[in-house]
């Protein structure tokens, strides 16, 4: 039955698993704009594209390594949903 305990089991299931699969992306390019901004406060170099790059390189290397598991996990809490449907409803 929907109650709204259910209702918010769903909700801090779904921002556990938006944490999760947004995690590595974020924290890696976070640590490389650290490197990269401090790389240019040393060098006094202010390119754009020199923040950008890095940032876009580590990215898909990050997406190329854990994709897999990003999408299994969006995959399992799609069918753990699907799967609790009946028992929302009635």
């Amino acid at each position: 039955m929907m109650t709204p305990d259910t209702i918010i089991t769903l909700g801090e299931q779904a921002l556990k698993v938006t944490a999760l699969v947004s995690a590595p992306m974020l924290l890696t390019v976070l640590v490389v704009g650290l490197l990269v901004g401090m790389f240019q406060a040393v060098t006094s170099i202010q390119e754009m594209t020199l923040s950008f790059i890095p940032k876009l390189i580590v990215l898909a290397l990050v997406l190329m390594f854990a994709g897999s598991w990003m999408l299994n996990l969006l995959m399992d809490f799609t069918r753990h949903i699907f799967t609790i449907i009946p028992d929302l409803i009635g």
